[in-house]
């Protein structure tokens, strides 16, 4: 066992060529962040081992970090579900047209609200206009009689246009645009480019940050959202996956499941699937499709978080 000597050599040469400080820094900045990270992944490890667990120990509240009494009978049961892979559906639609119409809405809105008040007359009282709208509301009361006037009740629609123009983004993208060199436009404009094509051609193509934190923004958003399908919604067969995993998890008996009829394969079924490991299993489902997205693009959540902003 001579190779946790070889990694231990290692560190020391690496560390003794720092200062005391230095090191102690090094030592307590890891132990936090490990312990950080710890606390963030044990959850879903935990989560992980009670779908994967039987009934007999979940119930006792023995599983913690690994399975006892290792069974795919939820997931097998879940899988099976034709409500299951509709809401699944609607929540990849929804994420696709959702996260195209905020990006077309906030890019048209940010361009022109760029540009100064010599060129775009009224611009600042279009964008006082937009930042009431982010502290003042109607109330979901309001709200729900608004969307009912509208005829966005029970509408797949009502999952895309509420969320199309987020103030924020408008605001975020808005300053991005204004820190674009203007030469660059001037230049476009002597070889009589339109606007459009100068949005396109130049401001887009330069925006890439921006506007990729705000697809992922708006994704992530789009796609955890639960609320507005069990509040807009009065038929469940258009919830999406957050708001029918939702239905099923505050249901303390699964074969009551509001607006969801099983058939008699499924109640078979359930005889050996406790309600621990089976909600276990449908929180794990719903959130997996981001914890595999989310590691590959972090590093814009940190960029959203800089981009756009005041230079000194």
């Amino acid at each position: 066992m001579w190779w946790p000597y070889v990694i231990i050599h290692c560190i020391w040469k690496k560390l003794i060529k720092k200062s005391k400080g230095r090191i102690a820094f090094e030592i307590i900045n890891y132990t936090v962040l490990t312990l950080l990270a710890l606390i963030c992944i044990l959850p879903f490890i935990h989560l992980l081992a009670m779908s994967f667990s039987s009934d007999e120990f979940t119930s006792k509240g023995v599983v913690f970090l690994l399975p006892k009494g290792f069974t795919l009978q939820a997931y097998k049961y879940l899988l099976q579900k034709n409500e299951f892979f509709t809401s699944l559906a609607i929540s990849v639609m929804r994420v696709i047209f959702g996260t195209s119409a905020s990006l077309i809405v906030v890019v048209l809105t940010a361009y022109p609200l760029s540009k100064t008040d010599g060129r775009f007359k009224g611009r600042t009282g279009f964008t006082w206009f937009f930042l009431v709208t982010m502290f003042l509301s109607g109330g979901l009361f309001a709200t729900y009689f608004l969307y009912k006037q509208l005829g966005l009740l029970n509408s797949f629609l009502i999952y895309v246009l509420p969320g199309a123009c987020d103030v924020w983004f408008v605001l975020m993208l808005m300053n991005f645009f204004r820190g674009i060199p203007r030469d660059i436009e001037e230049a476009a404009l002597l070889d009589r480019a339109g606007q459009f094509t100068i949005l396109f051609k130049i401001y887009i193509p330069l925006s890439m940050p921006s506007i990729a934190t705000i697809v992922l923004f708006t994704a992530v958003g789009q796609w955890n959202s639960w609320f507005d399908g069990i509040m807009f919604m009065n038929d469940p067969s258009l919830y999406p996956l957050q708001s029918y995993l939702y239905t099923m998890i505050v249901s303390s008996d699964p074969t009551k499941q509001s607006g969801f009829t099983l058939t008699p394969e499924q109640l078979e079924a359930l005889k050996n699937i406790g309600g621990k490991n089976l909600q276990a299993a449908q929180i794990f489902l719903g959130v997996l499709p981001i914890a595999l997205v989310f590691p590959f693009l972090q590093r814009y959540f940190v960029k959203g978080i800089t981009v756009g902003s005041v230079k000194g």
